[in-house]
């Protein structure tokens, strides 16, 4: 394991296989500019079509490269998925979510932030559309490199503001909305990681804690799925297939428990079987969510190219439109041309660029196994359920990543929480008991957090002798070691802070340069 995984991290960081991706990628853009050069000939603008399109299979690249990691990093982290194995169902999931649910027509103002009515005319219209999809398109790259997973949906809404307000002055954003949008900042990792940690720790209540933990998983862990069987199933009516099936949200949600339905009869069976030969700790009870996460993981990169998708083609559709009506356009019909611009892009973009993000949200933030992967992938469903039925603006990007962290601080809190018991138990003893402290003491270094409770317990069972001043200062030490890594949590959260005016700032540069040269 240990060299395939050295392998791969020389994989990532070489120069050489950097260039070919680089490469790759040039050769794919080559082919759309062909593409739609092809059969854009004597068409009005066609070279502005052109330019465009080759934009938009940039930002579709980009969007692949940095977003889709959120989608199946956890379960590369903890070892569901291989990396390969993860890039190839993320691809095949993204591109068929935006080829078959990404919709037949597209807001071209995404999430109303400005007023159309206040721009000149069409050529103002596409040379906004075109500088904000650009601006978008270089943030997203910029943020991948510096390996900071941040909102495809912000940094795109951050073009359409800087470019718009370049367009027809501060006037024509809704300010309203922006709010919204600066809320979510907070809103959405707050949401994602409290759930997380709070599906975590009811799972170490229910199952991991007990002193026989296979009785509580044939118990507890058909329930846990079905629950997760009920928000997928509900996740992928109101934002997968949307655009597909028209449902509302108690029809999605009864679709949904007949979904958990069949789920938790078929996880009591397999649970049954494996319980015979699943060993009778944490590892066995991680075991049972293989399969739940490899579904999750899957299902999210659908419902993600079946919504993300038009962060890349939503633009790319309205200058479509814009050029052929010579008009400002509020929704655009997207051509299947454009819809395959924006789904192969996806695939294109996360299999060449996707693995660096994929491991920074996988193992670099904190380190996880199946169950803390399975309570993100959750919580993650769970919060844009919730988030939806109350008006809350979200961020699936921030949700996931929240979840990361927040399973990472509850790891912490109880290590160090179980420290400061261990510390109170064993202070009043006779110090002449130390040597029968050593053999405790290499225990609780070696120990999980699942196991350190029950550590505890044979402590004060045991009367164990108290900690010298050096022993306790190890100790500390010890479970005072970061579980999140608070250098990732900064660098991740200054990208979002600045998303959105890194963005719009960008966007309007890109404009007034386009409206300089094409006027």
């Amino acid at each position: 394991m240990a060299r395939s995984s050295g392998y791969l991290d020389t994989l990532l960081t070489s120069p050489t296989t950097e260039r070919y991706r680089v490469g790759i990628s040039l050769l794919f853009l080559l082919g759309v500019w062909l593409t739609v050069g092809s059969f854009s000939q004597g068409m009005p603008n066609s070279m502005l079509l052109m330019a465009a399109a080759v934009i938009g299979g940039y930002m579709a690249i980009n969007i692949g490269a940095n977003d889709v990691a959120n989608n199946v990093g956890p379960a590369v982290g903890s070892g569901a998925l291989s990396l390969g194995a993860a890039v190839v169902i993320a691809a095949i999931f993204e591109a068929g979510g935006a080829i078959i649910a990404g919709g037949d027509v597209v807001s071209t103002i995404k999430g109303g932030i400005i007023d159309p009515s206040n721009l000149e005319d069409s050529r103002a219209f596409v040379w906004l559309m075109t500088a904000a999809l650009l601006a978008g398109a270089l943030w997203l790259n910029l943020a991948t490199w510096m390996g900071a997973p941040v909102s495809t949906t912000h940094s795109i809404v951050g073009g359409v503001l800087g470019a718009g307000i370049a367009a027809g002055g501060w006037g024509v954003a809704d300010w309203a909305v922006m709010g919204k949008i600066a809320a979510s900042w907070v809103i959405s990792p707050v949401l994602g990681g409290a759930l997380a940690a709070l599906f975590l720790f009811a799972i170490k209540k229910t199952v991991l804690y007990r002193k026989e933990v296979i009785p509580a998983a044939r118990t507890f862990v058909p329930w846990l799925v079905a629950i997760m069987a009920w928000a997928f199933g509900t996740y992928l009516m109101i934002k997968g297939v949307k655009k597909i099936v028209k449902v509302d949200f108690l029809e999605a949600t009864l679709i949904g428990l007949a979904a958990a339905a069949v789920v938790f009869f078929i996880m009591r069976t397999l649970v049954g079987r494996m319980a015979s030969t699943m060993e009778n700790s944490s590892a066995g009870v991680n075991t049972l969510f293989t399969w739940p996460l490899i579904f999750a993981a899957a299902l999210l990169s659908f419902a993600h190219g079946a919504n993300d998708v038009a962060n890349a083609i939503g633009p790319l559709a309205a200058i479509n439109d814009a050029l052929s009506a010579n008009s400002v356009v509020t929704s655009a019909s997207i051509p299947m041309w454009v819809m395959m611009v924006g789904a192969l892009g996806l695939a294109v973009g996360l299999m060449l660029f996707g693995p660096r993000l994929i491991k920074t949200v996988g193992s670099e933030i904190t380190e996880l196994d199946k169950t803390r992967a399975f309570c993100i992938a959750l919580s993650a469903a769970l919060t844009v359920i919730l988030a939806s039925q109350l008006g809350l603006p979200v961020s699936s990007t921030h949700i996931a990543i929240g979840g990361v962290f927040g399973v990472g601080f509850l790891r912490e809190y109880l290590k160090s929480n179980y420290a400061t018991q261990l510390h109170k138990i064993m202070e009043h003893h006779d110090p002449a008991e130390q040597e029968r402290l050593k053999p405790f003491l290499d225990d609780f270094r070696n120990a999980s957090v699942e196991e350190m409770e029950n550590l505890l317990k044979q402590a004060k069972k045991k009367k164990q002798v108290p900690l010298s001043k050096s022993e306790r200062k190890r100790l500390k030490k010890i479970y005072r070691e970061e579980m999140v890594k608070r250098s990732h949590l900064v660098r991740i959260a200054a990208a979002w802070i600045i998303t959105v005016p890194a963005s719009a700032i960008m966007a309007a540069t890109l404009f007034f340069t386009l409206r300089g040269l094409l006027i």
